[in-house]
């Protein structure tokens, strides 16, 4: 195929917008559109490689594959590598440990998937992860992989019109699928080769149905368009909406126009600055992220402004020194009339320094106590609290007992993951004095009455949230006792005041004579301080409480002491309503087992089980902490 300045020069929009994005999100809201332009072109052009081998009879699927690797491995791993060695001087155990397990999918091309299983793309904890750019090259690879096998066998039983016939047809349902799957479950459809397989198929509708003998001025206005949809996606498109869905079509459908328009003499794509930057596009595309997470971890000020620079010559030496040179087969598989497979020997060693160093690791984190329970309560750990599109169904998150669970359950726990938490200091408070506990705790679900929601209501939490707040509002006088937590600093998310009505709906249950309890959320910590303390006791260094209160995040502390004020007040003018403020349930933000200080917290917002058993056993034995065990035992009778 003759080589595109239009396609490189698209190349350069796309990795543009993807990288000022993740550097500063403000500044191209919805620049990870940049990667479905990508799907496209790629669509476009491993449709054009099949088809003209399956024209000509000598396609080979081995080569195919082969040619891919080519492509895409050699500075793939070189970036694993480096970061391997980078991470083993300079990552805390854990991080480390993740960065492994990372590294291991990414390779392997089935990043999108561990991606998926961990949390979305646009959560605070993607900045840990120093590899999440990689899930796009996993749904590409997998893309590869499907493709042509469906393409070869469609070519035994079909001819050549009715398989574009079908690629048609397949595309638009690929599209109305994406639509329902990321309405359902958008984090898992982010990160899904089925729901962005149709991006890459309309990629090669642009090979299969190219526009011929169009007039320079349509050419030029097609461009234009095309243009002009894929910027407005980068403006107007936000991570606020679910992705992809129907409004991926709009950055999907600029590529393919851009594509269709075949515009060489384009002085928008066809400039030296678009060709060089189109060129070192996949290896800026590598490097960048990497770049980003660095200033995220080490808390580095207006990154952006030396990141950015940084990975654009990061991405021009990987290309010019991996992409474009030819390695040496020091390692090689050869097949009949196929191109050595170049990479293996990358691969190999790859694997054999990341065995090493994350066997090493593992041994070290394994060693420790309890490591497991480090983590936050959820159902993984045979506790309630669940992310609403993990698999359950609605009913699930309204049936779930901790505690006693033989009796029928006459105190609830309602809130969101920072009333999810509680449940292991309430379950062992409730087997103590033989209570079930109804516990509906649900991701960003904040205790309330209202339709009201700190996201917007498209978020994957939205639905089963009113569903929540539905049942609880039916129900609420079948419980003698009510606990509610939340992340109260997201009352105040954006501008918006939620308050008030948790206010309203305390109000409204202790109007009925049902007791209400406020839990406050612990301190937010910036960063990871459970990682912190396991990496001192790997080193032997030893942790201290300045540690934690360095990374006390004063802003969201603000917002927090805010929220307690209100409900202080209200509980002097309201016998039904019980204050527990954050200084009577935690004296500081670590307790003190086997004379060690651990922190509460568990990745810098909620807390631990170990922590929340902690908190139980504190409850059980200080009477300074007695308040809830004796609202308990008042609710047995």
């Amino acid at each position: 195929m003759k080589f595109r300045t239009d396609i490189n020069g698209l190349r350069a929009i796309a990795v543009m917008a993807v990288v000022l994005f993740h550097f500063n999100s403000s500044w191209v809201p919805g620049g990870f559109a940049g990667v479905d332009v990508f799907f496209v072109i790629s669509g476009f052009l491993m449709t054009g490689l099949i088809f003209r081998g399956l024209e000509n009879n000598n396609f080979s699927i081995i080569n195919f594959y082969v040619a891919r690797a080519n492509r895409i491995i050699p500075a793939l791993s070189v970036v694993c590598l480096v970061l391997l060695v980078f991470g083993w001087f300079y990552l805390r155990p854990l991080d480390y440990l993740a960065l492994g397990k990372h590294v291991a999918s990414s390779i392997g091309f089935l990043s999108n998937i561990i991606y998926w299983s961990e949390s979305g793309y646009f959560d605070a904890s993607s900045h840990s992860k120093w590899l999440l750019h990689t899930w796009s090259l996993s749904v590409e690879w997998q893309f590869y992989i499907i493709y042509p096998v469906v393409l070869v066998l469609l070519k035994k039983c079909m001819s050549f019109i009715n398989i574009k016939r079908l690629l048609v047809v397949g595309t638009v349902i690929g599209f109305i699928f994406s639509i329902y799957m990321t309405s359902r479950w958008p984090d898992m459809s982010y990160f899904s080769f089925p729901t962005r397989a149709w991006e890459m198929m309309m990629g090669g509708l642009a090979f299969l149905y190219p526009l011929q003998n169009l007039k320079e001025t349509r050419k030029k206005y097609l461009e234009l368009v095309g243009i002009a949809l894929i910027l407005a996606s980068y403006t107007f498109i936000s991570k606020d909406n679910v992705w992809p869905g129907y409004l991926a079509l709009i950055p999907v459908l600029g590529a393919y126009l851009v594509i269709t328009a075949n515009r060489s003499c384009s002085v928008i794509t066809n400039n030296v600055v678009m060709q060089k930057v189109g060129l070192w596009s996949y290896s800026i595309y590598l490097w960048h992220w990497p770049v980003v997470v660095f200033g995220y971890y080490f808390e580095m000020q207006h990154w952006e402004w030396i990141g950015i620079p940084i990975s654009v010559v990061l991405g021009f030496f990987s290309y010019k020194f991996i992409e474009s040179i030819k390695f040496p087969a020091l390692l090689s598989i050869s097949f009949k009339s196929i191109t050595t497979f170049k990479p293996l020997w990358m691969v190999v060693s790859l694997g054999l320094i990341g065995s090493i160093l994350f066997i090493n690791i593992t041994n070290k984190i394994n060693a420790i106590p309890d490591i497991n329970k480090y983590n936050m309560a959820s159902r993984a750990e045979g506790f309630c609290f669940g992310s609403p599109g993990s698999g359950l169904s609605s009913v699930d998150y309204l049936t779930c007992q901790i505690g006693e669970k033989s009796n029928d359950p006459k105190i609830l726990l309602f809130g969101d993951s920072f009333a999810g938490q509680y449940e292991p200091t309430l379950s062992i408070l409730g087997k103590k004095n033989n209570i079930s506990i109804l516990s509906i705790t649900t991701n960003s679900c904040f205790p309330s009455f209202t339709k009201n929601f700190h996201y917007p209501k498209t978020h994957v939490g939205y639905s089963q949230c009113m569903l929540n707040r539905q049942f609880v509002e039916q129900n609420y006088k079948k419980f003698k006792l009510i606990f509610i937590s939340g992340r109260w600093d997201e009352f105040f998310k954006d501008g918006h005041e939620y308050s008030n009505d948790t206010i309203n709906m305390i109000n409204k249950i202790t109007s009925d004579g049902v007791k209400v309890v406020y839990l406050p959320s612990p301190t937010i910590i910036k960063g990871n301080i459970t990682s912190d303390y396991i990496s001192s006791i790997i080193s032997g260094d030893l942790f201290t409480k300045e540690m934690i209160n360095h990374r006390k995040d004063l802003i969201k502390n603000k917002y927090e002491q805010k929220i307690e004020m209100k409900l202080k007040l209200l509980s002097k003018n309201n016998d039904n309503f019980i204050y527990i403020s954050k200084a009577e349930l935690y004296k500081n933000d670590f307790f003190i087992k086997n004379g060690k200080l651990i922190p509460y917290s568990s990745e810098g917002g909620h807390i631990s089980i170990l922590g929340a058993e902690a908190l139980a056993n504190e409850i059980l034995d200080m009477k300074s902490k007695r308040k809830i065990m004796q609202l308990l035992e008042q609710s047995t009778g």
